[in-house]
């Protein structure tokens, strides 16, 4: 595979991404793996990968204001058609940057334990899926192998710098409350999300993905009640579905039955409409 940039190399497989190098750019594909508790299962997910690329390509786009890596959601190899972008290089930060507006997953477990969520206290006798008074950035390390584990602000200071952290913490809240903010309109609340920068020159920049169903707990908001686990349009399904089989969230994960991929999938698919107000058509061909 060619273009007028170069050789197309494969230069990095991630749990559900792969990426290329051609020429100037990188070229970003989603697969149809499902990661969970950091362990890909072996069954994938029909058009998983085309749903989560066209729903961030339209959250890039309603928060096209913030610099992001995105050079084309359409000049790609026609092979990654509809699954793939073509991105700017960025010099990551090694920083997770997570937002939670609700009390739920490893802040919930957390705040059980010591009342505090990333070093933030949180009011007493808070519930599962509780809404925060105000919405706090709850970052977390960024590792290369194993379990991403919480860290504080003051972390994040002593790792990146004051100013950085400070506006890595600005730019996490903002997407998240301008996020949270429409897709409500839509019927959904996003509980949480979490999101990557890099370095494009000295423009700190988003990368990766933003606010899809599997960087982000999507709950239909006509159903929310506080209390316990609440119903979602995520991966969490995969999530619950693979810890009821009695799974050690280690490798290598169970796989997933058909009636599981078919209901994860319409969930995906769920979201993206809610969201973006279109009828998926399914991949390009």
């Amino acid at each position: 595979m060619r273009r007028p940039g170069g050789q197309l190399k494969h230069i990095h497989a991630g749990k559900v991404r792969d990426l290329y190098e051609d020429g100037d750019s990188l070229i970003l594909v989603a697969s149809d793996r499902v990661s969970v508790y950091d362990v890909v299962l072996p069954t994938p997910i029909p058009d998983k990968g085309a749903l989560l690329t066209q729903l961030s390509n339209w959250w890039f786009g309603y928060l096209s204001d913030i610099p992001n890596h995105v050079v084309s959601a359409t000049d790609v190899p026609a092979e990654f058609a509809g699954r793939a972008v073509r991105v700017k290089p960025l010099k990551m930060v090694q920083v997770e940057c997570i937002a939670r507006g609700y009390l739920s997953g490893s802040g919930l477990k957390e705040y059980e334990r010591t009342g505090m969520v990333s070093g933030i206290a949180l009011p007493p006798g808070l519930r599962e899926g509780d809404r925060l008074p105000e919405p706090i950035f709850t970052p977390s390390t960024k590792a290369s192998e194993g379990h991403d584990e919480p860290i504080t602000f003051d972390d994040v200071v002593r790792q990146e710098g004051r100013e950085v952290a400070e506006r890595l913490r600005e730019l996490t809240l903002e997407i998240y409350t301008r996020g949270a903010s429409y897709a409500a309109g839509r019927g959904v609340i996003i509980a949480d999300t979490k999101v990557e920068f890099g370095w494009d020159g000295e423009v700190l920049t988003l990368g990766d993905e933003v606010l899809t169903s599997d960087s982000s707990r999507y709950w239909p908001a006509a159903q929310w009640e506080p209390g316990h686990a609440q119903p979602s349009f995520d991966k969490q399904f995969v999530r619950d579905w693979s810890t009821s089989t009695g799974w050690n969230k280690e490798y290598p994960g169970p796989e997933i039955p058909a009636d599981i991929v078919a209901a994860t999938r319409e969930k995906y698919r769920e979201a993206y409409e809610l969201i973006t107000g279109i009828e998926w058509a399914g991949t390009p061909a």
